[in-house]
């Protein structure tokens, strides 16, 4: 077994944090989901948007279509990947950190959004 700090821990939970955020909503990842899902965006009379999925096919594909659509479930799976590298490829930790410096401020960012509007 292995012993990890608090701050290994901060920054593998940031890491997975951002990686899930990449996966099931960032633009740049839309190839990766675009065969199993299709998303739109409704705008409601008071003028809230709403983001819909329509998850596509049966059996395989449709189980891949709600993993990349929910956010909970795909934690799970990048939480574990974190974790794996972390532990079994410690040459990963320049990309975890970056992951983690990414979360951060993506975290801010929304902070930033909330405060000034």
């Amino acid at each position: 077994m292995f012993e990890l700090t608090w701050i290994q821990l901060f920054i593998l939970a940031l890491a997975s944090f951002r990686l899930t955020h990449l996966i099931v909503y960032d633009d740049i990842t839309w190839a990766l989901r675009s065969p199993f899902l299709v998303v739109s965006y409704v705008t409601h009379e008071n003028g809230t948007v709403i983001r819909e999925i329509e998850i596509k096919g049966t059996g395989i594909r449709r189980w891949m279509g709600m993993l990349l659509s929910c956010h909970w479930c795909t934690g799970i799976w990048c939480a574990m990947l974190v974790t794996a590298l972390y532990c079994y490829v410690p040459a990963s930790f320049p990309l975890l950190l970056m992951l983690a410096v990414a979360g951060i401020a993506a975290l801010i960012e929304q902070y930033l959004l909330q405060i000034l509007g």
